[in-house]
């Protein structure tokens, strides 16, 4: 008996029915098709994953399936590879064809793609993969990329609407799950963290268009109030409940209606963001070591006593302390906030960037590789092409966090002293120590650095570094390969939306 031919569209970070390029194509090839995600375990056992990406994943198919119900199917998801879960479902189908999108995703998923590419071919399957927010294989240099860029996000919305009973039904995915090892979408419950779906990404869409864009610009760099202010959609873009597109399209619009500045300034960095990936994806080498070869050259003494301190928000400063324990707990922290705990940790610590990733990795509920790394690097001082930004936490403290707000709320030990000392601490005599019930190295530790002595330090060396043959040459070929403009660089700061 001749097994019906059928295609397969393969979910990665593209967790949406609409605007679904793969999607898109397997409904115009007409014949009948399967929706799949594999829950691979040299991803859930990878070092950059967490539980809290894999309930976010959960959480979005199960929004999905919902949406699939009237069409009498649903997502099949299997905890296996995708080599070994293609092959059950060929137990009951002639697979022909497979869609997806090219993932620009950490070594381990690229290692995948090239295994997957050749079992395709050995099983005559014409695997066809689009391309993903803009963002372009293959290609050398940046020349006309912003103009392909921003084609293709005015290009028109793929829309879902299936023929009817082209995907394949509930009752005949159950008989693929029989001899599969079907994937429980159940969570751990955390209301702290954003909730993963397309029907929630669009509510924080609407609500900060409608809303809680018009103070973007004032209070992105505040991390208590850029958690209203800022959009908050960056988890639903880096897994795919939303494309860029919509989402570019959407604000362009709502621009032209009100607001401007603010709008825009998201917009820009819808851009930005689409820059960084496209650079990751065009030097994968970002995800071991600096882009620039000059800096590989950079030694650094590892500390794990500093290292733990850091991950446990326990180094004797408040805001990088607060931001540490504000990411474990809820998984997001403003851009700025971000860039201040990476410059903390590989300027003020003078540790290499390499041992931050995969805790930050962990804790980033938008965990993006694409971002992750360049942005990894760029705080680091390791670009080469970017301006040194060794940020105080003191003085960013004060400026962006005035009252103490953030710091008393997730520093609850400071929570009873007056804001100057929420700030500092370190400069409480004992007497102020016995008045506020407070004492320092007991209910707070003392900074476990000198703050001055490590900033001129690690100031000294990079800016020497700089300056190095090697450093130069590496600028000119990042420059010729990555930048759009001259000016180009100079507007790179801000990539979290």
């Amino acid at each position: 008996m001749n097994k019906e031919k059928i295609n397969l569209v393969w979910l990665k970070r593209d967790l949406r029915l609409h605007d679904n390029e793969a999607i898109s194509k397997a409904i115009k090839n007409g014949k009948r098709f399967l929706i799949f995600y594999a829950f691979e375990k040299i991803l859930i056992h990878d070092p950059h994953y967490n539980i809290r990406h894999w309930n976010f994943i959960k959480e979005s198919l199960v929004d999905i399936n919902t949406e699939l119900k009237k069409h009498k199917t649903k997502i099949l998801s299997a905890a296996s590879d995708v080599i070994g879960l293609c092959n059950q479902i060929q137990n009951f189908y002639t697979v022909q064809t497979i869609y997806s999108h090219q993932e620009t995703g950490i070594l381990t998923t690229y290692t995948r793609d090239k295994e997957f590419k050749r079992y395709c071919r050995n099983n005559n399957i014409n695997w066809i993969e689009n391309v993903n927010n803009g963002v372009q294989r293959g290609i050398q240099h940046r020349e006309n990329w912003y103009d392909e860029w921003e084609k293709y996000m005015n290009e028109k919305l793929e829309v879902f609407n299936p023929l009817d009973d082209q995907l394949i039904n509930i009752e005949d995915i159950k008989k693929i799950e029989n001899i599969s090892n079907p994937a429980s979408l159940e969570t751990s419950s955390n209301i702290k963290f954003q909730k993963g779906g397309r029907s929630l990404g669009y509510r924080y869409l609407n609500s900060f268009f409608k809303e809680r864009h018009k103070d973007y610009m004032y209070n992105i760099s505040k991390p208590t109030q850029s958690r209203t202010s800022c959009s908050r959609l960056s988890p639903y873009l880096a897994w795919g409940n939303l494309s860029v597109r919509e989402v570019f399209q959407i604000g362009r619009k709502e621009k032209n209606k009100k607001n401007a500045k603010h709008i825009g300034a998201f917009l820009s960095r819808l851009r930005w963001q689409a820059h960084f990936i496209q650079k990751f994806e065009m030097e994968h080498v970002m995800e071991k070591a600096s882009v620039n070869k000059g800096y590989h050259k950079l030694k650094k003494s590892i500390s794990k006593k500093y290292q733990d301190a850091w991950i446990n928000g326990k180094t004797g400063f408040p805001l990088v302390d607060a931001c540490m324990r504000c990411l474990k707990e809820t998984g997001y922290l403003n851009f700025r906030m971000r860039a201040l705990t990476v410059s903390f940790f590989t300027h003020i610590l003078w540790q290499p960037w390499q041992d931050a990733t995969t805790h930050l990795s962990q804790m980033f509920l938008d965990f993006e590789p694409g971002i992750h790394f360049p942005q990894l690097q760029m705080q680091a001082g390791e670009t080469g092409i970017n301006n040194l930004r060794i940020y105080n936490p003191i003085k960013n403290g004060k400026e962006h966090d005035e009252d103490a707000v953030f710091i008393k709320k997730w520093v609850p030990e400071l929570k009873n002293l007056d804001t100057h000392f929420a700030h500092e601490p370190y400069l409480m005599t004992p007497l102020e120590q016995q008045m506020y019930n407070f004492t320092l190295g007991k209910d707070y530790p003392n900074p476990i650095v000198d703050l001055r002595k490590t900033r001129k330090k690690a100031s000294d060396i990079l800016w020497n570094l700089k300056k190095n043959s090697e450093v130069r040459k590496e600028n000119k070929r990042i420059l010729l390969k990555h930048t759009l403009s001259n000016r180009d660089i100079l507007l790179s700061d801000n990539v979290k939306v």
